[in-house]
C-alpha cells in the first residue's frame, strides 16, 4: 500500500510541471525565432530556422522509431509506462512545435527564392510528403499524445492503455522518420536547382 501511494504521490508530482516554464519555452522559443527570421528577410537567418528545426525533427523520429521503440517492446507494461510518462511532457509540445517551424520555414524560404511555384514536380512532391506527414501527425501521433497525457491525469491510469498508445507513436516516429528522409532528398534537389527531378 505505501509503495502504491508512493507511484501515486509521484505521479501527481509529474503531472503538476507538464505545463511548466521548460514546456512553454520549447513553443515560445522555436516560434519566436522563425518570426524573426521572417521579419528580418534574412535568407541564411531563415534557412537556418528551416534547416535547424527539420533535422531535429527528423533525427529525433527517427530515434524514437528504429532506436528507442524496439527497446520499449522489450520492457514489461509498468517499465513502458514510466519511460512515456516522462516522454509526454516533451513530445507533446516539442514535436509539433518543430513540424510546424520546419514547414512554414520551408514555405517562406521558398517564396523569398522565387521557387514556390506549384508547377515544379518537387513543390508538388513535397507538398504530398508534408501532408501525409501532417496527417500522422495531427490526425494520430498528436491525440495519442493528448490520450496519454490525459489518462496520466486519472487517479487510476490505465496502464496498458498508455504503454499501447505509446508503442504505436513509436512505431509513427520511425514511419515519419522515412517520409521525412524521402522530403530531404526532394529538398536537396531544390537546392541543387533540379525543379523538374531530371537525374
Amino acid at each position: 500500500m505505501e509503495g502504491s501511494n508512493s507511484i501515486d504521490n509521484h505521479s501527481g508530482a509529474l503531472n503538476s510541471r507538464i505545463i511548466g516554464v521548460q514546456s512553454i519555452l520549447t513553443v515560445v522559443v522555436p516560434v519566436v525565432a522563425l518570426i524573426g527570421a521572417i521579419l528580418s528577410g534574412n535568407r541564411l537567418f531563415l534557412d537556418y530556422m528551416h534547416v535547424l528545426p527539420g533535422a531535429l525533427w527528423t533525427g529525433i523520429d527517427l530515434f524514437m522509431g528504429l532506436v528507442i521503440g524496439r527497446i520499449m517492446g522489450q520492457l514489461d507494461v509498468k517499465s513502458r509506462v514510466e519511460f512515456i510518462k516522462r516522454l509526454v511532457p516533451y513530445m507533446l509540445f516539442l514535436m509539433p512545435t518543430l513540424a510546424a517551424v520546419t514547414v512554414t520555414g520551408g514555405i517562406y524560404l521558398a517564396m523569398n527564392k522565387g521557387i514556390f511555384i506549384i508547377t515544379y514536380p518537387v513543390i508538388i512532391l513535397a507538398g504530398v510528403f508534408v501532408i501525409i506527414l501532417i496527417i500522422q501527425g495531427l490526425g494520430i501521433f498528436l491525440p495519442n499524445e493528448v490520450r496519454i497525457f490525459l489518462e496520466i491525469q486519472k487517479p487510476d491510469p490505465d496502464y496498458r492503455k498508455i504503454a499501447r498508445l505509446g508503442m504505436i507513436n513509436f512505431k509513427l516516429s520511425g514511419l515519419q522518420g522515412a517520409f521525412q528522409i524521402a522530403l530531404i532528398f526532394i529538398m536537396a534537389n531544390i537546392a541543387t536547382g533540379n525543379y523538374y527531378l531530371h537525374f
